[in-house]
């Protein structure tokens, strides 16, 4: 074996100890960090790596979804527009058709109706979490709505207020109240029981327990559960436009099938969907400013 020279071996120890991957364990031996994988478990990209990964996934979809279109035979390709179709078509909707009033209509239905629905859900899971035999008076009977399609009470309200703005309101109503008070509910049973028992142990009253002390534990949970069941309001809307509508995406989605307008069918769709990953980003802003130790626990 040849003689190595000592100032050589501090060179390569010296540059060892330099490489941010390069750690030496308590023998001395250098120690290599395993590279971060793709799929690490419980892992949290920053924020630039997270936007990036997300137009890479937009790419990705538009890229599958051209490769299905000239997949499809070009006798059925009108029933599989391109990407680029129904561009133009949501184009042509805007420019020329006041697809604006519609889509605003479509609006106002999902977010009145969901107010409603918050009004009414949001303080009553409170109240049925914080006493006990209020929940068990209320629960097994509203907890089995959630088990009755909305879609199933289409012809009820029909009857009850014809093809008006009220019906598909009810529609939506009773499509997100059910499951967003059992959400609720579940929220405030998450309150650690340890808080309710301190507050009373000082002296505090019911009221007190449940305005000062539940109420607060519980909002940041209460507000994403709101935030997850408004888009069950967004796949409720189609459903609520189909009968007697004569305005609202679903309304022009059902003209355009009349005639197989296919570009005019998915540009609504994807209408629907920048709708609803708008409004999700709009809650998650408002959650960050309004409980902001929430995220940062996350």
């Amino acid at each position: 074996m040849r003689n190595i020279e000592p100032h050589a071996l501090k060179r390569q120890a010296a540059k060892v100890s330099r490489s941010p991957d390069i750690q030496a364990d308590s023998q001395g031996a250098p120690f290599v960090i395993p590279k971060e994988r793709f799929l690490e478990l419980r892992t949290q990209p920053p924020a630039y790596k997270s936007v990036i990964l997300g137009v890479l996934g937009c790419l990705l979809f538009l890229g599958v979804w051209e490769i299905a279109h000239y997949a499809t035979p070009e006798s059925s390709r009108k029933f599989m527009p391109p990407v680029s179709a129904v561009v133009s078509a949501l184009y042509t909707l805007f420019a020329e058709r006041n697809f604006l009033h519609d889509v605003l209509i479509s609006c106002y239905r999902v977010f009145a109706s969901f107010a409603m629905a918050s009004l009414v859900a949001v303080p009553l899971g409170i109240v049925m979490g914080c006493f006990g035999n209020l929940k068990a008076l209320l629960n097994p009977i509203l907890s089995g709505w959630r088990y009755l399609p909305a879609a199933s009470f289409i012809p009820l309200l029909l009857v009850w207020f014809g093809p008006t703005d009220s019906a598909k309101l009810a529609l939506l109503f009773i499509g997100v109240m059910f499951f967003l008070l059992t959400l609720v509910l579940d929220n405030t049973l998450a309150v650690p029981k340890e808080f309710i028992e301190a507050s009373l142990t000082m002296g505090a009253s019911r009221q007190e327990v449940v305005t000062k002390v539940v109420v607060p534990a519980a909002m940041p949970a209460i507000f994403d559960s709101m935030r997850n069941m408004i888009a069950v309001g967004w796949t409720y809307l189609v459903i609520a436009e189909i009968v007697g509508a004569q305005d609202g995406i679903g309304a022009v989605m059902m003209r355009a099938g009349r005639f197989l307008n296919v570009d005019v069918i998915m540009a609504a769709i994807l209408t629907i969907g920048i709708l609803g990953v708008v409004t999700d980003l709009l809650f998650r802003g408002a959650q960050r400013f309004l409980f902001p130790w929430s995220i940062e626990r996350r």
